[in-house]
């Protein structure tokens, strides 16, 4: 086959077995890979309702046919499991090398059950699969771990994934990290890995991807990498992610204080420019990248010098502005803390924030919080918190289950603002002023996410107007949904999406580089057909229309400053757009995929399993 490696990696962690099947060509066109491979294995291979820390829960990863290919942005690998944190379905991309290397390693997706004997990891070494002891590497942190694999094989060109001591400890917000720098971060798949005893998956592949067209490919790949150092992706390139902090605080969309205000006063010393004016050591590219958004910070003075590591703006937020944090150092040397003990940023700066609203209205004291002066704008205490989480010591343990767990542990209305979706932490856009993210951001099958439609590409760049709710938004939601699970199955960095965005473009680099006839119909139906089958794997598990909803504080506590005050998400507001948006997808007014839309997409056995009438 061209693009694709051909086969799937099956591994049985409990009886140390592993078996290959072949993927049929039908499978890689209605499925295309990724994230489409990814579900589809994940439904067929998980028992429904199962415990997302069962052995019999299915850790699934998988990469695209684009991935080993000169596609630009296409080195990503997507993990897949029932979530710890969501019990939907859980789900993350990450970047770097590794995606590469599993592909040319000879596999499109390893799927893998079991629990470990002991702690164990995984060496897939193209043909020849190892399952070597992780003794001493249980207890180190995630970027240790890389390296004393490395170190233990003895080739550079080994690629491991790995989790920290909160995936050991079944944190619930524990993410995987590979290349150092990149992480599988959401809905605390590294928490799965944990459960199996499982403490890296690293790589090593040797053999080539082939193409099918591969003259006309170097054509359209050259002027795609010509494209992608234009105005599209300036401001990645400059900036990195971190461009949005002044962006969203001039919309009055950068939450902060745990969403109690939506602007913060000392943007400016958090913001993309601050950092590259006084902290930036190097831009770093992930393989087959020409626009290298990642932007090494140093701190080289106060009392976290000697701190380099990557800062995104999800980051700047959640350990920034929404835990009242204005100091750049600090935001950076907790950012370090998540990526070396292995825990999500954004869940981790949710989660220490709903905490500093609960200690600040006396729903916690000191005696909960192990004495820690838990206010906003203390750095200190979002350090000494963030390992607590990791070992799950004090207050930590509360907080290492998810910001929706703990508040309704604790109660006394804090639930009001807990500020997720489907139990994932809410990422950084104050969706009261952004009527369309408010949609598509609570619609996302994985629970509250910015990445599965990415809708303030509409309302905060003023295409739309934000601040109304209206029907239109259903169908505008539904299609770059299907767009987005197109682009995740490919796999395609959606900072590429100012260069390449269209079913039709990507319809015919797929067919160059599978040599499989795929028209931009052909390929919409699939991300459709895709989409369709994520959330028919949620209402599987237990999903109901009450899932779709904001929190509260989204609905009734009305934004108090900047250019957005007074707005909010009322319920009769978000009824009208979830209506327009259920009846768009073709779904029963409950949100339920009917057995028709299910049949008409190919998806029979699901139609049977979960489909409407």
């Amino acid at each position: 086959m061209f693009g694709y490696a051909g086969k799937v990696l099956y591994v049985d962690l409990t009886r140390k077995k592993t078996k290959t099947r072949p993927i049929r060509r039908e499978f890689c066109k209605s499925y295309i890979g990724g994230n489409g491979f990814a579900i589809r294995l994940l439904y067929d291979n998980t028992k429904p309702k199962i415990d997302p820390f069962s052995p019999e829960n299915a850790l699934v990863f998988a990469v695209g046919p684009f991935a080993g290919t000169m596609v630009p942005t296409s080195g990503k690998y997507i993990v897949q499991a029932k979530s710890p944190l969501t019990n939907f379905m859980g789900e993350s991309i990450s970047s770097g090398v590794w995606g590469q290397a599993f592909k040319r390693a000879g596999y499109d997706a390893v799927v893998i059950k079991g629990r470990a004997e002991k702690p164990t990891y995984l060496f897939i070494d193209d043909d020849i699969i190892w399952f070597k002891d992780a003794k001493n590497l249980w207890g180190k942190d995630s970027l240790e771990t890389i390296d004393l694999i490395v170190e233990e094989i003895g080739d550079e060109n080994v690629c491991p994934a790995t989790i920290g001591p909160a995936g050991e400890n079944l944190v619930r917000i524990a993410n995987i990290t590979n290349d150092k720098y990149r992480q599988a971060g959401r809905t605390g798949i590294g928490a799965v890995m944990g459960s199996k005893n499982l403490k890296a998956v690293a790589v090593r592949g040797t053999k080539k991807v082939e193409v099918s067209n591969l003259e006309k490919l170097m054509e359209v790949c050259l002027s795609l990498y010509r494209e992608c150092q234009g105005v599209g992706t300036t401001g990645y390139r400059v900036y990195g992610t971190p461009q949005s902090v002044l962006i969203h605080n001039h919309l009055a969309a950068l939450p902060t204080r745990n969403w109690q205000q939506s602007t913060f006063e000392l943007a400016e010393n958090i913001s993309g420019e601050y950092i590259r004016e006084h902290c930036l050591a190097k831009v770093i590219a992930c393989a087959g990248c020409p626009i290298a958004c990642d932007h090494l910070s140093a701190i080289e003075d106060g009392p976290y010098k000697g701190t380099t590591t990557s800062v995104e703006f999800e980051t700047i937020y959640a350990l920034g502005s929404n835990c009242g944090i204005g100091y750049f150092p600090a935001i950076a040397k907790a950012s370090d803390l998540c990526d070396r003990l292995g825990i999500d940023t954004i869940s981790a700066g949710v989660t220490i924030g709903w905490a500093m609203e609960c200690f600040e209205k006396g729903i916690l004291t000191k005696k909960d919080t192990d004495g820690i002066k838990l206010t906003f704008g203390n750095h200190e205490a979002v350090i000494e918190l963030i390992k607590k989480i990791a070992y799950r010591e004090g207050i930590g343990d509360l907080l290492a289950e998810g910001v929706k767990r703990a508040s309704e542990k604790v109660g006394k209305g804090s639930e009001h603002f807990a500020m997720h979706n489907k139990g994932l932490e809410l990422p950084g856009y104050d969706l009261r002023g952004l009527k369309a993210s408010a949609l598509g951001f609570n619609t996302s099958t994985r629970g509250g996410c910015h990445l599965r439609s990415s809708m303030y590409d509409f309302d905060a760049k003023g295409k739309i107007d934000r601040f109304k709710a209206d029907k239109t938004l259903g169908k505008l939601v539904m299609d770059r949904e299907d767009l987005w699970a197109i682009m995740d199955s490919l796999i395609l960095c959606k900072f590429i999406r100012g260069v390449l965005n269209t079913p039709d473009r990507l319809a015919e680099l797929y067919t160059l580089v599978t040599g499989i006839k795929m028209t931009a119909d052909q390929l919409q139906r699939a991300g459709e057909r895709i989409y369709n089958l994520e959330k028919a794997y949620n209402v599987r598990e237990g999903w109901t229309k009450k899932d779709d909803y904001p929190p509260p504080r989204v609905m009734k506590d009305p934004i108090p400053d900047g250019v957005a005050k007074g707005s909010l998400v009322a319920k009769k507001d978000f009824d009208l757009m979830l209506r327009a948006y259920f009846k768009a997808r073709g779904w029963s007014s409950d949100g339920i995929p009917t057995k028709q839309k299910l049949t008409e997409l190919g998806l029979n056995k699901i139609a049977k399993d979960v489909g409407a009438a």
